[in-house]
């Protein structure tokens, strides 16, 4: 049996953050299925469009056949059952995501008692940095060159234009 783990998140847009999670991961695990939430008990609408996301994620990883990039609805208790796996992977970048991202793990492990978290802490350069805060860089004309690929800085300036038409 292959083992690979679950990376589930919003990576609206995805961040050189996220690469660096799945690039430590795979360190010790054989293959990552990126997983795109939707969030339907959220009413925020994203940036980008869920099949976006997906397509920004798979260009990024285009040339590592260890990931996987999927979307996915509902509980991820659900969705880790039907992939096979019982391994979750997060990153942690502060103190303030830990508390959340504890209370999620332990219920997620209530809800699939198989179900383990494994929480990883990002290179330095990324300690600081989010989807939200890249976001409003580039909505202000900023430039994000440091913390996202070229491919997603380019799809973030072509969305802002768009936008602002």
């Amino acid at each position: 049996m292959r083992r690979f783990a679950i990376y589930p998140g919003s990576f609206d847009p995805i961040t050189k953050g996220h690469e660096d999670i799945v690039h430590r991961a795979l360190t010790f695990m054989e293959g990552i299925v990126i997983a795109v939430a939707h969030r339907a008990t959220h009413e925020k609408r994203g940036l980008f469009s869920i099949d976006e996301r997906v397509e920004l994620i798979r260009e990024v990883f285009r040339d590592e056949p260890r990931v996987e990039v999927t979307a996915f609805t509902g509980l991820l208790v659900d969705f880790a059952r039907r992939r096979g796996t019982n391994l979750v992977v997060r990153g942690l970048r502060a103190v303030s995501d830990f508390e959340y991202e504890f209370q999620m793990a332990l219920m997620n492990r209530k809800l699939y008692p198989e179900l383990e978290t494994i929480f990883l802490a990002p290179d330095v350069r990324y300690s600081f940095l989010s989807a939200s805060l890249v976001r409003e860089i580039a909505a202000l004309g900023g430039d994000v060159s440091e913390f996202v690929s070229p491919t997603v800085k380019d799809r973030l300036e072509a969305k802002y234009r768009e936008l602002a038409r």
